[in-house]
């Protein structure tokens, strides 16, 4: 059955009450519930109840599933880290080089601590909340006492979180995303996501621009003002402005009575980020047909490997990692284990409620063929050429409206896949700029969650970081919409 121009009301319906609302999770399930009662045929109990039938068919994936179960278990790892006092061990070691930095050479640790602040949010790239809560939090005193303002902290915490975590996808943003491909039909997610970040302008100019501007010692705009007062009057904030503060990397505290250790932090993490790859050509080995060599084989195997499951094994070894260095120092009991694993995976709960919610509107768009519905419609006056520059400029919109990435990849996913088809474009090109797209209106919005964590991490005033941040972060969307329409008339 056609639904013609119906197919494009949910989707449009879960933008509106975003906007309106500023609540993703209701703006979802609505826009989902409204798929179905068009499909039920206006019948308000057919169509509820379908939309229970449908949240639940999103685990009859088994990717689904996988992904869902690494972003709470992603939790429980990041909790281990915190209790295990990983993280503090971490900035102990960043401070003692900024010491002896300091004494080698006077005003080269102002510039150093924000490379390092920078390094570290970057580093963190498993979730951006953890990564803008880190770096706020833990670089916030060297900030105070180097007299660095918080706009400029909170600019640093929110430029390098997003922004790696989408470049880097060994986590659950590549997770979700790889969900999202597999309900758009694409066979090989892993190999489509990793294609497209050559493309994803805007999160590489994000990072480059944090760079110049801390090199260079060059700002601009309210930042250059916020810079000059700090250099003048010593304030770390304006006069009037109310700083939002959180002393907590996480609701749950550090151990107590134990040395804090750096590489109760790092060997984790790596042993997930190094675990990926390997599982990747673990579950794409038998798939391989026609390998010239082992190197070969283990590089076609990479593109067919299973993303989701990949993840999923990788948090799990990192866990049990995490679990056999804590109990050998003795930091941790089996009971602390369990409990802390179950604190963890609360923690993450909303975001395993996103993506169930996510991949729900994604599947009932599919029933409603909204995709192809809009690419028959632009078919006639949209040209290929200027598809990827409208693509991130929508996408922008709809995540600066919203505040959330992530619903605007379920949203936009389902129909820019299905236009680049139609049109002929290129599919990596296009999940670039839907995904760029994303993290540009994050960046810019004051409703974004990551601004807000990156706000209140730095205690700094919020109106003040987005003001501060808004002109670096239009500069990287400029610069990105130029890039798109040169790849679309000469690429």
């Amino acid at each position: 059955m056609e639904y013609g121009f119906l197919s494009v009301i949910p989707p449009i319906i879960a933008i509106i009450l975003a906007l309106k609302t500023k609540q993703v999770y209701i703006a979802l399930l609505f826009g989902i519930w409204f798929s179905w009662l068009i499909v039920e045929g206006w019948n308000p109990l057919a169509g509820t109840l379908a939309m229970i039938e449908g949240m639940v068919n999103v685990f009859q994936s088994k990717g689904n599933t996988r992904t869902i179960m690494f972003s709470a278990l992603v939790g429980a790892l990041l909790i281990f880290i915190q209790y295990s006092r990983g993280v503090e061990g971490f900035i102990n070691i960043i401070n003692r080089k900024l010491v002896k930095l300091e004494e080698k050479k006077s005003g080269y640790s102002r510039v150093m601590v924000q490379v390092l602040a920078t390094c570290t949010g970057l580093l963190l790239f498993v979730e951006t909340s953890i990564s803008s809560l880190t770096v706020g939090t833990l670089y916030r005193p060297i900030f105070d006492k180097l007299g660095i303002p918080r706009e400029k902290l909170a600019y640093i915490a929110d430029s390098s979180s997003a922004p790696s975590s989408i470049l880097i996808p060994f986590n659950a943003w590549g997770a979700f995303i790889m969900g999202l491909l597999l309900t758009q039909g694409i066979e090989q997610p892993f190999s489509v996501m990793i294609a497209s970040i050559k493309y994803n302008f805007y999160p590489l100019l994000a990072i480059v621009i944090v760079f110049i501007v801390i090199l260079t010692k060059k700002d601009f705009g309210p930042m250059k003002k916020a810079e000059k007062r700090t250099k003048e009057t010593g304030a770390l904030m304006n006069p009037n402005s109310k700083p939002m503060v959180s002393d907590a990397v996480t609701s749950f505290p550090p151990k107590e009575g134990i040395e804090a250790k750096a590489y109760n932090m790092i060997v984790p993490l790596l042993v997930m980020v190094f675990m990926m790859p390997i599982n990747l050509i673990y579950t794409g080995w038998g798939a391989v047909e026609n390998a010239s060599s082992l190197l070969n084989h283990a590089s076609q195997a990479i593109g067919k490997g299973s993303g989701s499951s990949s993840v999923l094994y990788a948090v799990i070894t990192a866990l049990l990692v995490a679990m056999i260095m804590y109990f050998i120092q003795g930091i941790m009991k089996p009971k602390e284990a369990v409990t802390l694993t179950l604190k963890g995976i609360s923690e993450l709960m909303p975001l395993a409620l996103l993506m169930l919610l996510a991949f729900a509107i994604g599947d009932a768009c599919k029933v409603l063929d909204t995709g192809n519905y809009v690419a028959n419609i632009t078919e006639s006056w949209l040209s290929p050429e200027l598809l990827p520059a409208i693509v991130f400029i929508v996408s922008s919109f709809i995540a600066f409206s919203t505040g959330t990435s992530w619903g605007t990849f379920a949203i936009m996913l389902a129909i820019s896949i299905p236009m680049a088809n139609m049109h002929g474009s290129d599919i990596t090109i296009i999940v670039a700029a839907t995904l760029g797209g994303g993290i540009f209106g994050d960046h810019c919005s004051p409703i974004s969650d990551t601004s807000i964590i990156s706000s209140m991490a730095s205690a700094s005033d919020h109106i003040d970081h987005v003001k501060t941040q808004l002109p670096y972060a239009l500069i990287g969307g400029a610069v990105t919409v130029f890039m798109y329409l040169i790849i679309g008339f000469f690429g």
